[in-house]
């Protein structure tokens, strides 16, 4: 599901929505999430899951391809975590793959 998909799904649960309205809606809560997540908050959403950050501190790394040792600044990165009631559902609802017996 992408975010059109999203729009779409709640503008046909909700008829008297309009498309554009939806389309706010979802616009609506996704910026919510980044402003906090800007902010150095977290944003949670029972039962779904939990947004923050990770702190990945400045550190060197090696270019394999030709040995140069370069710096890499620090950065924060966006991390969702589900929450017990989403882990839950998948788990009830995602069908196992076959698995093959080794010979």
């Amino acid at each position: 599901m992408n975010r059109s998909d999203l729009i779409t799904a709640l503008a046909t649960r909700f008829p008297n929505l309009m498309m554009k309205d939806a389309e706010v809606s979802v616009q609506v809560i996704l910026d919510a999430i980044t402003q906090s997540l800007a902010r150095g908050d977290h944003a949670e959403i029972r039962g779904f899951g939990s947004f923050g950050l990770k702190h990945h501190a400045a550190h060197v790394v090696r270019n394999p391809r030709t040995g140069e040792t370069v710096k890499v600044a620090q950065k924060y990165m966006p991390h969702f975590k589900a929450g017990k009631e989403l882990r839950e559902r998948v788990d009830r609802s995602v069908k196992p793959e076959k698995t093959v017996p080794l010979a």
